[in-house]
């Protein structure tokens, strides 16, 4: 899944500071913007496992304009992190659907078209839709 952080600048006296908007309480710091970003993974993974693991749920995502709206990230930079939290919300089942011919057609150019597969499409449109 992906999930925006909100990046304070650091300089040789103080870490860079991240947050995670869209997960409370979710935050992390590095030495380095690497190291912010890499520490920001690891904080999210820790942060969903636990949400799940206590029957909690992930929370639907904010857009990006909704938090640079927000004061208390003024002046922070933005960023777009890829967090591999699926495999918290349970083992893979196959499921049959049925669709007309042609969407289907358009489901797959679109997934393929993004470096998708038809069933991670099909997932990320699900949580898209349910803001999950």
């Amino acid at each position: 899944m992906k999930f925006f952080i909100a990046i304070e600048s650091g300089d040789e006296d103080h870490a860079f500071g991240v947050v995670v908007p869209d997960l409370p309480g979710c935050f992390s710091a590095g030495d380095t913007l690497d190291e912010a970003f890499d520490n920001a993974k690891a904080a999210i993974e820790l942060w969903v496992e636990t949400v799940i693991e206590d029957g909690g749920v992930i929370p639907a995502g904010s857009r990006l304009a909704e938090h640079q709206a927000n004061p208390e990230f003024s002046g922070w930079t933005w960023a777009l992190v890829e967090v591999p939290v699926e495999k918290y919300l349970g083992p893979a089942e196959k499921i049959n659907i049925t669709m007309p011919g042609l969407l289907l057609s358009w489901v797959d150019q679109y997934a393929k078209a993004h470096g998708m597969t038809r069933s991670g499409f099909l997932a990320h449109a699900a949580r898209q839709a349910m803001r999950y």
